[in-house]
């Protein structure tokens, strides 16, 4: 069988999609007159403008008589949940490291779940022509990588390939020659087993789901063992080996370049999608009628953070968006649930409009949030709040710690190492890492790193680059006081008057600009002191026939902080939400009322009181 089932595994920016978009041209996938789009693999809007790939996806191209399928795997441990569920789909794959960083934490994530599942990997130094490459370093750092990852001495041996995928080169040797990506798929097609294929009828792993308008559901996966033919009679069963349901095979989509094409047949070893079964879903069998026992699917790493999802109950909720009732959000999270084996939905008790969505991490919800507010969806959503566990020997609170790399200008690493030490960060390790440059390495609880990319680039001027991945559960770190201001609250409905926000200025920096709606409890600004303070900010200046709006009081206004939806959930206290429609993103107390404000936070601090 010449087919190769490889995955690209790589920390974000280190030239994954590149890779590809190389690898698919020069294997004559495309022909020399097509065009391309750059990064082509980068389907998804929200990919292409964030420049990171968020979903898993299969490419496959012929070279020189031989299949290659390839997965471009997401490099941030957020979207940890596709990761998993692919690697088991191949059989290799390929560790993209760059020249100059070197390994980094998101390719610790990956590459651990590679070694964990007995893939073993070739080790692609790429960026060689980067000024400050240095790949003798960085090819050491990689093999105390696979050694602190427990890699056996197979995995140990790993075979290196340097080059650029930009510049459309690999080669054996740092110096080149710098012809093409020949030595890569050469060394793909020596190093990486043919697909291992047991014995008896069909079956498949479920691993990828999604809606397809005109053929309903597709579900993705490697034929583990058998044939499929079109109009086969399948059906779908759960890991414990119960019926899900039955039916036929409307069509098998193999992969070709960036395209699905339609086959008769497909056989073991090959990866497909298939059409035909409506409530199977992902790490579910798909498989022939006399078959009894599913595919082992392998377990996900548990969510570390929820954010509850409610409906926008504000004054101007439905003036922007097309979709407010909470079934219809329930409707999307539901959908998302069942594609995204990392994301868990739950009714919350008592409170029919309001769900709880766990994930994996900020960038993981807040890509959620973005996507369905571009769909039409109107929301309000919670600040988010770490998931706790507790150790069953000990009862003791145990809360998810994550190592944290950052990469800073000597002259500001004392600011981030105090910063984050008032966060119960750790310092476990500092370096040099390039001229004027330090490393520094931390342990820090989740919830203390809610919010703190912002105050990161503010500290450091823009010049400090993070990377976290999920460490470990371990024991609670205590509180952490994460906001020491209050918040400037409007007290009427309308739209902002420049005169009014000139004369709050000296309270604190403003969020909005003139003619913008505000609305009672919408907060419109940071309130230099501790305390929170209602405003006016639809008193307009008065004008009498002695005086008059002239040149000298024309109003000089700063300008406002712009609220962007990652800033906005790492701003808000527990007390606030933020209201997310397509147009807009508002920040708001949960309660609009003052007096029932006022009563719900005498209430909460009596029942603190009555605890202590």
């Amino acid at each position: 069988m010449n087919l190769r089932n490889i995955a690209i595994i790589a920390h974000v920016d280190h030239g994954k999609t590149t890779l590809i978009d190389c690898l698919l041209q020069q294997s004559g996938t495309f022909r020399e007159n097509e065009q391309m789009a750059e990064r082509a693999m980068d389907s998804n809007d929200l990919e292409r403008e964030r420049g990171i790939t968020i979903l898993a996806k299969v490419t496959s191209m012929e070279w020189q008589g031989n299949t290659i399928n390839i997965v471009d795997t997401p490099g941030h441990a957020d979207f940890g949940g596709e990761v998993e569920r692919i690697l088991h789909m191949v059989d290799g794959a390929i560790l993209l490291v760059d020249a100059a960083e070197g390994p980094m934490p998101q390719t610790k994530f990956v590459l651990s779940k590679a070694l964990e599942i007995g893939l073993k990997p070739i080790v692609a130094i790429n960026k060689i022509d980067k000024n400050d490459e240095r790949h003798e370093e960085v090819v050491n750092e990689v093999f105390d990588l696979f050694a602190a990852l427990d890699a056996n001495d197979e995995q140990l041996d790993f075979p290196i390939i340097y080059g650029s995928a930009k510049n459309g080169w690999m080669a054996n040797e740092p110096e080149g020659p710098q012809e093409n990506m020949d030595p890569l798929f050469e060394l793909v097609i020596k190093h990486t087993p043919e697909p291992q294929v047991e014995e008896g009828s069909f079956r498949l792993l479920a691993t990828t789901i999604e809606a397809n308008p005109f053929l309903g559901r597709l579900l993705t996966g490697r034929i583990a063992s058998g044939t499929i033919t079109a109009n086969q009679q399948i059906k779908g069963i759960s890991v414990d080996g119960k019926e899900i349901e039955r039916g036929r095979v409307s069509k098998i989509l193999k992969f070709k370049g960036l395209e699905r094409v339609p086959v008769e047949t497909a056989q073991a070893g090959d990866i497909v999608s298939i059409a035909g079964l409506s409530k199977t879903t992902v790490a579910d069998t798909i498989c022939a009628m006399d078959v009894t026992e599913a595919i082992e699917a392998r377990p996900i790493d548990p969510p570390t953070l929820s954010m509850n999802f409610r409906i926008n109950d504000g004054p101007y909720a439905g003036q922007e968006g097309d979709k407010v009732q909470s079934r219809v959000i329930r409707e999307r999270l539901t959908k998302e649930a069942e594609g995204n084996v990392a994301l868990q939905i739950r009714d919350i008790p008592g409170q029919a409009d309001t769900f709880e969505v766990s994930g994996r991490g900020e960038l993981q919800l807040a890509i959620l949030i973005e996507t369905m507010r571009r769909e039409g969806f109107e929301l309000t959503v919670a600040r988010p709040r770490v998931v706790m566990q507790i150790d069953e020997e000990t009862g003791e609170k145990l809360e998810p710690v994550e190592e944290v790399t950052i990469d800073v200008d000597e002259e500001f690493s004392g600011a981030v190492v105090e910063k984050l030490s008032a966060r119960k960060a750790k310092l476990i390790d500092m370096r040099p890492s390039g001229v004027g440059r330090q490393r520094l390495m931390f342990e820090a609880p989740t919830r203390g790193l809610i919010g703190y990319n912002s105050e990161l680039m503010s500290d450091t001027r823009g010049t400090a680059i993070m990377n976290r991945v999920f460490d470990a559960y371990k024991p609670y770190a205590g509180p952490i006081d994460m906001r020491h201001t209050g918040v400037l609250i409007s007290n009427g409905l309308g739209k902002a008057v420049a005169f009014a926000l000139w004369n709050l200025e000296d309270r604190g920096p403003m969020f909005i600009s003139p003619g913008e709606k505000v609305y009672p409890g919408m907060i419109i600004g940071e309130h230099s002191r501790g305390q929170d303070l209602e405003v006016n900010v639809l008193k307009g200046k008065q004008l009498t026939n002695m005086r008059a709006s002239g040149k000298d009081d024309a109003v000089q206004l700063t300008t406002p902080i712009p609220i962007t939806l990652e800033k906005a959930l790492a701003y808000i206290s527990d007390e606030e939400v933020v209201e997310i429609t397509p147009e807009s993103i508002r920040l708001r107390k949960a309660i609009l009322d003052t007096h029932e404000r006022k009563r719900a936070s005498r209430a909460k601090k009596a029942e603190a009181e009555a605890e202590l």
